[in-house]
C-alpha cells in the first residue's frame, strides 16, 4: 500500500498556477499604499506639488518591491522550465516561498513609513535573503530527487548557473543592506541597482553568467 506522501503533491501545474496568483496578488497590493492625496487640504498648485512629492517614499519603495517580485518571478519561472516532477514536500517548499513573497507587501509599506531606520532596511532585506533561501532549497530539492528534464551535456551548466545566480544576487543584496549604516537613501538606491542590474542582465554578454 502507499502512503499519503507517495501518492500527494504531484500535480507539478498546481504549483505554478498558485505561484503566478500569488505573485500577481502581490504586485497589485503594492500600489494599494500609495493613497492618492486628499481633494479638500489642496487650495493651489503649490499644495498639489507638496503632497505629491511627500509621497517620494512610497513611489520609491514600490518601484523597489515591483523590480523584487518581477526578478523573483522570474527566478521561479526560470527553475520550472526544468522541473517536470513534484512531491508533496516540494510543493511546501514553494509555500513556503510564496509565503515570503506575500509578505513583500507588507515590508514594503513599513521600509516607506520608516525609510530612514535602518531597522526597516533590514527587515526588507530579511524578507530578500529568505526568498534567495527558499528559493536555492527549492532548486536542491528539485534536483536531488531528479525532478529536473535537463539534456545531459547541459544539466551542470543550468544547476551551477541557477545557484550563482542567486548567491551573487543575496551577496549583493547583503552589501546593499548593510550600507544603511552609512545612509538609508543609500542602501536603497544600491537594491534598486542591483535590481537593474538582474533585470537587464540578458542585454549585457558579460552578465549572461551571472
Amino acid at each position: 500500500m502507499k502512503t499519503y506522501n507517495e501518492i500527494a503533491g504531484h500535480r507539478i501545474q498546481r504549483v505554478e498556477a498558485i505561484s503566478d496568483g500569488v505573485f500577481a496578488i502581490a504586485l497589485t497590493l503594492l500600489v494599494l499604499d500609495i493613497k492618492v492625496p486628499v481633494t479638500e487640504s489642496i487650495h493651489s498648485e503649490n499644495e498639489l506639488m507638496a503632497e505629491f512629492f511627500s509621497l517620494a517614499p512610497k513611489l520609491l519603495t514600490y518601484f523597489l518591491s515591483f523590480l523584487t517580485l518581477g526578478i523573483f518571478w522570474t527566478g521561479q519561472s526560470s527553475q520550472f522550465q526544468f522541473i517536470e516532477k513534484s512531491d508533496r514536500s516540494f510543493n511546501w517548499i514553494n509555500l513556503f516561498f510564496l509565503l515570503f513573497v506575500s509578505v513583500i507587501p507588507f515590508t514594503t509599506a513599513f521600509l516607506s513609513e520608516h525609510i530612514t531606520y535602518k531597522f526597516a532596511i533590514g527587515l526588507y532585506w530579511l524578507n530578500i535573503f529568505l526568498l534567495g533561501i527558499m528559493l536555492y532549497i527549492n532548486w536542491t530539492y528539485a534536483e536531488k530527487h531528479n525532478f529536473i528534464s535537463v539534456p545531459p551535456e547541459e544539466e551542470s551548466d543550468v544547476s551551477k548557473a541557477i545557484k550563482r545566480r542567486i548567491i551573487y544576487a543575496s551577496s549583493l543584496y547583503t552589501i546593499a543592506a548593510l550600507l544603511c549604516f552609512i545612509n538609508t537613501y543609500l542602501s536603497i538606491a544600491v537594491f534598486i541597482a542591483v535590481q537593474l542590474n538582474s533585470a537587464i542582465a540578458i542585454l549585457s554578454k558579460s552578465n549572461r553568467q551571472i
